[in-house]
C-alpha cells in the first residue's frame, strides 16, 4: 500500500464515520509518522505495508488474549474487525500451486538439495514475493522435498 492511499483511506473512514476502520488506520498512520520523525527520511511504500504487519500481529496476539480471557464480547469483535480491516490493505499473499510452482523455479535456480540450503531458498523466496508468501507452508513443502 502507497503512504498517499493510506491518507486517502483514512478520509474516506471519516466520510463514512466507520470509527473501526479509522482508528486503525489512524493508527498505521501514527507509526508511520513515527518513523519518518524518529529516523528522519522519506516513508517509503515497504514501511506502509511492515507496519500493516506489525499491527496485525500486535492487533492478533491482543485479539488472542481477549479471547482466552473471555474479556468483553464487543471488543473482541472490534479487534476482529480492526485484523481483517488490516489484512484487507496487503496484497493477497502466494500459496497453494502458486507457492509450488515458485519453490520449483528457486530450487532449481539455487540449486539447492538439502535442508542446509533451506535458509538460502527461503531467503530467495522471500525476495521473489516481498515476503508475502506462506512461510509454514513454504517450510513443510521445502521439508518434504529437501528431506
Amino acid at each position: 500500500m502507497r503512504y498517499e492511499e493510506l491518507k486517502d483511506e483514512i478520509k474516506a473512514a471519516m466520510k463514512a464515520k466507520d470509527k473501526v476502520r479509522l482508528s486503525i488506520l489512524r493508527q498505521v498512520h501514527g507509526e508511520i509518522k513515527n518513523i519518518e520523525v524518529n529516523e528522519r527520511r522519506d516513508i517509503q511504500d515497504a514501511d506502509v505495508d511492515a507496519m500493516l504487519k506489525r499491527l496485525i500481529k500486535q492487533t492478533g496476539e491482543t485479539l488472542e488474549g481477549s479471547i482466552k480471557a473471555g474479556n468483553d464480547q464487543e471488543r473482541t469483535d472490534m479487534l476482529a474487525r480492526q485484523v481483517a480491516i488490516l489484512e484487507s490493505y496487503l496484497p493477497e499473499q502466494v500459496s497453494g500451486a502458486a507457492l509450488s510452482a515458485l519453490i520449483d523455479d528457486v530450487l532449481k535456480e539455487t540449486g539447492a538439495t538439502t535442508k542446509k540450503d533451506m535458509g538460502r531458498v527461503m531467503g530467495a523466496l522471500g525476495k521473489r514475493t516481498a515476503g508475502n508468501f506462506d512461510k509454514a507452508e513454504a517450510a513443510k513443502e521445502l521439508g518434504q522435498r529437501l528431506g
